[in-house]
């Protein structure tokens, strides 16, 4: 029975995919389920599971593109799974020692002849004294001498020079010839997911009038959070506090304070939201994806921790699917975990804010009138200038930064602790 192996649906408006690759060779056994091939959409990679057991048979190439539906390889499920080959038994060791043939005496073995340069008459070289007595230092014999300068290449200006009676001039030192270099170039198609990207990004820039602020941030406190209390946190959640749970939570309670920036433009009219789906932007294989921790100002910050490790993994993995990724009023991006000190993030549409994380390095700052060195980060705000002013882009980015240099204030919805336990 040939049982067909199409091409499934990613999603909607989805019509055509490109075969990323084959998991399987042609006329391989497959076990049903199992994974056999990759497809990469304009938003995600996915994999096509065998349906029944039996032997592929291969009718796409991998990078074509092809229409979702469409058949890409047949499975013949009456094959029966092939036996494995039973490897040959191995030789008993006293058998195997038997075979070895006897070791030749040590009398008959011939070894090669080394060939050597003749002795050179030390008369025959021009040494100065300087020169002799550096060799001596140097531990160099008269026959290091004779073979580095027997190995330089003789050029038609030697020849030359020998010529016309000035042989005893000292020989030209010759350049080391540089090494073998190419210039070869390669093409290769780009990936759906690639040129979706490409597209996107283009678009964003064309399509929104995107501004960007700065701050940095004192990372003092956040890091003594994390030196003092990670061990008892890891040991009761299973995992580590890192800065984008910290991150995450300062947040979602600077966008309840300005709306604003976790608003979008939909046609004519402005989509606020009163809860926030944060997009964490993650480096995948195949290229950047922005799966979302869903409402997310409602999570403590091991559920943060935990939601956010398990997207990570399933982006290493390739296993990110559409619906992680649909829908996110606000995005984060960590360029720091790749050295980046500043750069201006863009925007991850229909959104109109992200805000940059970068590279922590200790600096000197003023403090209450001294010169300190503290661990600073700087932090960037990209926004859409249609939907966000810059009074909201500058005093959301400043509470994310008040909200990080004095962690305690999250507790409060990002109050002074005195000025909430006061209701003032």
């Amino acid at each position: 029975m040939i049982i067909e192996v199409k091409v499934p649906s990613p999603g909607e408006s989805i019509s055509e995919v490109q075969l990323a690759s084959w998991l399987v060779s042609d006329g391989d056994f497959v076990e049903k389920d199992a994974e056999i091939a990759e497809i990469d959409s304009d938003k995600a990679t996915l994999t096509i599971n065998a349906a029944a057991d039996g032997i592929i048979k291969i009718l796409v190439e991998a990078g074509e593109t092809i229409k979702v539906g469409a058949v890409v390889a047949n499975i013949d499920a009456s094959a029966a799974k092939p036996a494995k080959k039973d490897q040959p038994a191995k030789a008993p060791l006293k058998e195997k020692a038997a075979t070895v043939a006897p070791p030749v005496p040590p009398m008959a073995e011939k070894k090669p002849v080394e060939s050597k340069p003749g002795p050179v008459e030390e008369a025959a070289l021009h040494i100065s004294p300087l020169a002799r007595k550096l060799m001596q230092e140097k531990n160099i014999t008269t026959d290091d001498i004779i073979t580095y300068f027997s190995n330089l290449r003789i050029s038609k200006a030697d020849v030359e020079e020998v010529a016309a009676g000035k042989g005893t001039a000292a020989p030209r030192l010759q350049i080391p010839a540089s090494k073998e270099t190419t210039r070869n170039t390669e093409r290769k198609k780009m990936t759906t997911l690639r040129t979706k990207l490409a597209q996107r990004l283009v678009a964003v820039k064309n399509e929104t009038a995107m501004l960007t602020t700065f701050n940095e941030v004192n990372m003092s406190r956040i890091m003594e959070v994390r030196k003092k209390y990670n061990d008892k946190f890891k040991e009761k959640y299973a995992v580590s506090l890192g800065f984008m749970s910290l991150f995450t939570k300062a947040v979602t309670i600077a966008l309840q304070q300005f709306p604003q920036v976790n608003a979008m433009i939909d046609g004519d009219e402005m989509v606020y939201h009163d809860y926030a789906d944060v997009g964490i932007a993650v480096s995948a294989p195949k290229g950047l994806v922005v799966p979302v921790v869903r409402n997310a100002e409602s999570l403590s910050l091991a559920q943060l921790e935990l939601a956010i490790k398990e997207l990570a993994i399933k982006a290493r993995d390739n296993k990110i699917t559409l619906e992680d990724m649909t829908g996110g009023t606000f995005t984060i991006t960590n360029g720091g975990v790749f050295g980046s000190m500043m750069s201006t993030p863009i925007l991850n549409p229909p959104q109109s804010a992200i805000l940059g994380m970068h590279n922590i390095i200790e600096r000197p700052i003023a403090v209450n009138g001294q010169v300190v060195i503290a661990p600073m980060m700087y932090v960037a705000l990209s926004y859409d200038h249609r939907v966000i002013d810059g009074r909201e882009s500058v005093g959301f980015l400043v509470k994310v930064k008040e909200l990080l240099e004095n962690p305690e204030r999250m507790l409060f919805d990002g109050l002074d602790p005195v000025q909430a336990l006061l209701e003032v």
